[in-house]
């Protein structure tokens, strides 16, 4: 879906532990750059490439990745992108977020306790097989090199300009960041939308909440028309007052 100009929310949809799940990567261009932020669940990136090709060009053209935080389903399928590209792309993330997505320390939230808790919500239905694979990539999430780290406040000359926010909480380093020529906020999971309405951080996959809600505040500074959020997509129903609202609860 094309939000403005360079700039387009994709969507990914596919069965996940027996359920479908769709999230919404962004893409943002300009005559120079192809830039991709986030990168889905593992096994994603043909998905990933059919929503590219809505926006005038291809998975191989990619010559960015922005990672907003360390989750499986943000990183799942940021080797292949990486793999796929003919240019090498730079990968940009938080400091505070580039020692999980190199591998270098634990998913925050992947304790061998939660990731016995996952596999007992698989559903019996699904093979065998596949939850084999599912526990693998839990206890193995994919890695890659980060080779540049996103400063907070500082804005990134690709895009018409891409603001970056840090909202710690989520993650310890979760990013958002602000495409300044279409008023665009993409929010990671620092807020998502549920059942068309502007809700904060989801408590229940959140390391630290308090945090997380504090970093809301930042997102007042800025004059934003339109929300992507990686679980519940596009929100455009006046986000400044409800991000207000959200941020003093």
């Amino acid at each position: 879906m094309i939000i403005g100009e360079g700039i387009a929310m994709l969507e990914i949809s596919a069965a996940m532990m027996g359920k479908m799940e769709t999230i919404h990567l962004t893409s943002i261009w300009d005559h120079q750059e192809r830039v991709l932020l986030d990168a889905g669940y593992p096994g994603q990136l043909k998905l990933i490439e059919e929503q590219l090709l809505s926006c005038g060009f291809s998975a191989e053209d990619i010559t960015k990745i922005i990672i907003t935080h360390h989750d499986l389903d943000h990183i799942g399928s940021l080797p292949d992108v990486i793999q796929n590209s003919s240019h090498t792309p730079e990968v940009f993330a938080s400091e505070r977020e580039k020692p999980y997505i190199e591998g270098e320390q634990r998913n925050v939230k992947l304790s061998p306790e939660s990731i016995a808790q996952a596999m007992a919500s698989v559903p019996d239905s699904v093979p065998a097989e596949w939850k084999s694979a599912f526990k693998h990539i839990l206890e193995h999430p994919p890695t890659a090199r980060v080779n540049s780290i996103l400063s907070d406040g500082e804005e990134l000359p690709f895009g018409g300009g891409i603001i970056v926010i840090h909202t710690p909480g989520h993650t310890p380093g979760h990013t958002s960041l602000y495409h300044i020529p279409s008023k665009t906020l993409i929010a990671g999971d620092a807020l998502n939308v549920v059942e068309g309405r502007l809700v904060g951080p989801n408590p229940a996959t959140t390391y630290d909440l308090v945090l997380a809600k504090s970093s809301l505040q930042k997102l007042t500074e800025y004059d934003i028309q339109n929300v992507i959020c990686y679980h519940g997509g596009l929100f455009t129903d006046n986000p400044n007052q409800r991000i207000r609202e959200l941020a003093y609860e």
